[in-house]
């Protein structure tokens, strides 16, 4: 995805928000199919891989061939029982699929968990997902510095971590894909999860700067925006939310008590999708052309209101960088 010196954009210029959205309206699990690619001979690290969109992106990609390097944290010495599952189904399928360990809050468990992933691959990744986070929710004033911290070390420093190991074998091979999965709510808020839709917002500002940052150098960035899914995120964000509360006084809980009630709606993650959507997407996304590949991808049945603030946003983008010295940046960037 290396920058053109000059002639036409390879970034399809934005013509209105109302047309992108509707082109982007097709739910992702339309656009491809469990074992519709082949990836053999590509390497994909996968962070938080031990539930939800990771586990499943982890088995989707090794199914269709690639070799997988999923991780998680407390691994146990691999004893973790999430951990022996995967391999389980990885050894009754004959799956290229390994596990290392990987906290991305510990920058030593990052740098050793990278480096044992690309001794497995034997070399740069060609992919790594971004998936491990969090979420909580709360009003905003009630947060103390303890979940804050938390928050934006796992959803946003912890990908930058991980980004940050894997880059330099990425960059010295002149390939690569790095995928971040965000959240519609990285585009737009709720309250009562502003902690958490700012992380996401911190994220998407972040990987889209490092998309043009990271164009010469024949790096690919995608951002993944999926909407409301029932995964285990809703478990441990509603253990998480039940301590922070605990630590605040009756009298400010008092003073949010209906915001609170509807926070803990939100975390009830009853929802009726289906989270292979979000693994279908990536290796859609994978089996494209080198520079062909989507800048950001809305992942849900309704990503109409993320599509349009993508829409929306990416002519605001273009019209700051579309010219000057960044414009040939921009243009390698595909949106």
């Amino acid at each position: 995805m290396s920058a053109p010196a000059s002639g036409p954009s390879r970034r399809t210029l934005l013509t209105g928000a109302a047309a992108i959205a509707a082109a982007a309206s097709a739910p992702a699990s339309a656009r491809a199919e469990d074992g519709a690619h082949d990836f053999k001979g590509r390497s994909v690290l996968i962070t938080g891989a031990s539930s939800g969109f990771g586990r499943l992106t982890a088995l989707t990609l090794a199914r269709q061939g690639a070799s997988v390097i999923a991780s998680m944290r407390n691994l146990d010495g691999g004893a973790r029982v999430e951990a022996r599952d995967l391999l389980t189904i990885a050894a009754n399928e004959e799956l290229d699929l390994h596990v290392v360990e990987i906290d991305v809050t510990d920058d030593s468990l990052v740098a050793s968990g990278v480096a044992e992933a690309e001794r497995i691959a034997g070399g740069a990744l060609d992919v790594v997902v971004n998936n491990a986070g969090i979420g909580v929710a709360g009003p905003v004033e009630l947060a103390d510095m303890e979940i804050t911290q938390l928050m934006f070390d796992t959803n946003l420093y912890g990908y930058q971590r991980v980004a940050n190991a894997a880059l330099p074998k990425m960059r010295d091979a002149g390939a690569g894909q790095i995928f971040n999965v965000s959240s519609q709510l990285g585009r737009f808020v709720i309250p009562s999860v502003g902690l958490y839709c700012a992380t996401k917002f911190a994220l998407e500002a972040m990987f889209e700067t490092m998309a043009y940052e990271l164009a010469p150098h024949g790096v690919e960035i995608t951002i993944i925006q999926p909407g409301g899914y029932p995964t285990k995120i809703w478990d441990n964000g509603r253990r998480l939310t039940d301590q922070w509360l605990a630590r605040v006084s009756d009298e400010k809980q008092a003073a949010y008590e209906t915001h609170i009630q509807m926070a803990r709606g939100l975390m009830s993650g009853e929802y009726s999708t289906n989270p292979i959507d979000v693994p279908n997407a990536i290796a859609e996304i994978m089996a494209m052309p080198a520079g062909t590949r989507p800048l950001r991808r809305p992942v849900h049945p309704n990503p109409q209101a993320a599509a349009g603030a993508n829409a929306a946003l990416a002519q605001v983008q273009a019209a700051v960088l579309g010219q000057g010295p960044y414009a040939s940046w921009h243009a390698a960037v595909t949106d």
